[in-house]
């Protein structure tokens, strides 16, 4: 005789799954926007060009992450995509500074908080992106989807 564990209905998983990715994804866009005005107040505000961008990305990760956690289900998917976007543009926008220069400012791998920057872009943009294009089961009293015969 061998003991099983209760099986979790597949609604409730994905719930719960659901769940995590939004916590996840907004955590990862209100790390992005910490960064973000961490660095516009050390410094960054200054640079032409660069300091307006670091203060619209704090704001639009702001917002992002807000809507991230609590637009309706049916919204949803273009509240991650907006902020996978976001994310993924900021990234590309910090390794092309890295790479040729941007606006007429370089950086450099070494500069304040490029990698934690980095591991957070690119984390964001994934787990967005997953919210954005992965739909769980079916809602609380949808009918379940039958496959023709």
């Amino acid at each position: 005789m061998s003991r099983s564990r209760p099986a979790v209905p597949w609604s409730q998983l994905s719930q719960f799954g659901l769940l995590m990715l939004r916590v996840l994804g907004a955590g990862l866009l209100a790390a992005t926007a910490g960064i973000h005005l961490y660095l516009w107040n050390a410094g960054y505000s200054t640079i032409d060009w660069i300091g307006p961008l670091f203060l619209f990305d704090v704001i639009a990760a702001v917002v992002l992450c807000l809507a991230v956690l609590a637009v309706p289900r049916r919204w949803l998917p273009l509240a991650a995509a907006l902020g996978a976007l976001l994310q993924a543009g900021t990234l590309a926008a910090l390794l092309l500074a890295v790479a040729v220069g941007l606006f007429g400012f370089v950086e450099a791998t070494q500069a304040t908080l490029f990698w934690p920057s980095v591991v957070v872009e690119l984390f964001g943009a994934a787990v967005l992106l997953a919210l954005a294009v992965v739909h769980p089961g079916a809602g609380a009293g949808a009918a379940p989807v039958r496959p023709d015969r």
